[in-house]
């Protein structure tokens, strides 16, 4: 690898945005916020929400800097910006608020402004909560609070009343292939679409884990990163697998659905998330057959056309009907004993759908 160990950053650390503008995927709150800098409008308590690894923290440090920009001595340092992080999952008791009230009124030595970071603040105890409310009623002028939380709900309303509140949205396949893209060939790396698409969809929305997950791969293969290895390490059924099932389901071969089951159990793949992934690639079938909906599919660049050519050996209510059946033996899966069986039952079920050319209920 081109990182020797001693030197060696994790990606999120290595390519963490330092302007707004390399923030991926909430461009419409980064704009509101430079804005806000720009005409001297900013909001003395902010509150950023949103699911974990979105860029909340990322964009408070960008906020917090760009806020005191031009009075630091060094970038590298947050005490030259006034930037003061607070972990309330580890802070989250009476005295450490009063203690942070007391801290809040001693004006900065340099710069215009204190900024405090308070992260997971929905972890403060009540009583933590009430201590902090006068405070952040009538905050000193030279301080700015911003809050974020994954847990907006767990936040008492006085607290949310007195803040600026901002939503960040998850992040996108597309967003997240192409920022990962951008790293690969940053680090001159050659990666599959495909595997992209399959650690942009196992991230959920979250670049944090997309970046952590890459990092993974990158440690296994320094050199390419292929669907196959991505699928293998990520203990995920590869497209390629549902592809071939689905094939076996339309032709009703039921001896060959069973045997490729059985290699995917005996991969060590959980039953349970092949039903998800199956339930999943039924579902790209089913998008495929309007134009109106093609723009839903969440499929690579690669895959989109195979994907319209096998719906089109498809009828909407037979999709439907296998959706509706694969739903079914995946919320009762964890209960039953036998799984194998429940896993077999359900693939015969499915391909045995349109016995005779028409369409049956299962049974």
């Amino acid at each position: 690898m081109s990182d020797t160990n001693d030197s060696y950053i994790v990606s999120a650390l290595k390519y963490r945005p330092q302007e707004f503008s390399d923030v991926v995927g909430q461009e419409a709150i980064t704009l509101t916020l430079e804005k806000s800098i720009a005409q001297n409008k900013l909001a003395q308590a902010l509150l950023f929400c949103g699911p974990r690894g979105v860029g909340k923290t990322t964009c408070a440090r960008i906020l917090a800097k760009k806020i005191n920009e031009g009075n630091q001595a060094n970038v590298n340092d947050d005490f030259a910006f006034n930037i003061f992080e607070l972990d309330a999952a580890s802070n989250n008791t009476v005295e450490d608020i009063r203690s942070l009230n007391d801290q809040v009124r001693i004006p900065p030595q340099v710069g215009s402004y204190k900024v405090y970071i308070i992260d997971e603040v929905h972890m403060l105890s009540l009583a933590a909560f009430n201590a902090f409310l006068k405070t952040l009623e009538e905050p000193p002028a030279h301080v700015i609070f911003i809050l974020a939380t994954t847990e907006k709900h767990k936040i008492i309303p006085t607290i949310l009343s007195r803040c600026q509140i901002y939503d960040f949205k998850r992040m996108t396949i597309e967003d997240t292939k192409k920022h990962l893209a951008a790293i690969a060939k940053d680090k001159g790396i050659k990666v599959e679409e495909e595997a992209l698409q399959l650690i942009a969809q196992k991230s959920d929305g979250a670049m944090r884990d997309a970046l952590s997950l890459f990092d993974r791969m990158i440690a296994y293969s320094d050199t390419e990163v292929t669907a196959k290895l991505v699928a293998t390490h990520l203990n995920i059924v590869d497209t390629e697998t549902y592809f071939e099932l689905v094939d076996l389901i339309i032709k009703q071969q039921i001896p060959l659905l069973l045997v490729t089951l059985d290699q995917v159990l005996s991969s060590g793949y959980d039953g349970g998330q092949f039903l998800e992934g199956l339930a999943a690639h039924f579902r790209e079938l089913l998008v495929c057959k309007d134009e109106q909906t093609l723009a839903l599919l969440s499929a690579s660049e690669t895959n989109k056309e195979r994907f319209q050519k096998q719906s089109s050996q498809l009828e909407v209510p037979y999709v439907l009907l296998i959706l509706d059946r694969i739903q079914e033996a995946a919320s009762t899966y964890k209960n039953v004993r036998n799984k194998r069986l429940h896993l077999e039952l359900c693939l015969m079920q499915l391909a045995s759908a349109r016995a005779g050319g028409e369409k049956k209920k299962f049974a």
